[in-house]
């Protein structure tokens, strides 16, 4: 049902300079939802601060019995998933970038 879906944006920098803020914007539009939708297409930089906020909603999404879909995944994105072998801890269909 399209109503249980909420979907955000995350653009930008997602690093530890901005790490406490958007852990705040992604599990309280978790907590409002049954499944969110993240686009990450807009984010420029990832570093383990903004790894771990991904991290941590994914594992209160299935804590809370919720779904977390991360979807249009940037090259920055895609170049760490890849690097730290996450795709599979997300579980989200990721482009790969050639």
């Amino acid at each position: 049902m399209a109503d249980d879906v909420l979907r955000i944006s995350l653009d930008g920098e997602m690093t530890i300079y901005r790490a406490a803020d958007l852990k705040v914007v992604v599990l309280e539009a978790l907590r409002k939802t049954p499944v969110l939708e993240v686009d990450l297409s807009g984010v420029t930089e990832l570093d383990t601060a903004g790894l771990q906020v991904l991290m941590l909603a994914k594992q209160t999404a299935t804590a809370e019995q919720r779904e977390l879909r991360l979807l249009q995944h940037s090259p920055a994105v895609v170049e760490i998933f890849e690097m730290l072998d996450l795709v599979a801890f997300f579980g989200d269909a990721v482009l790969i970038h050639a």
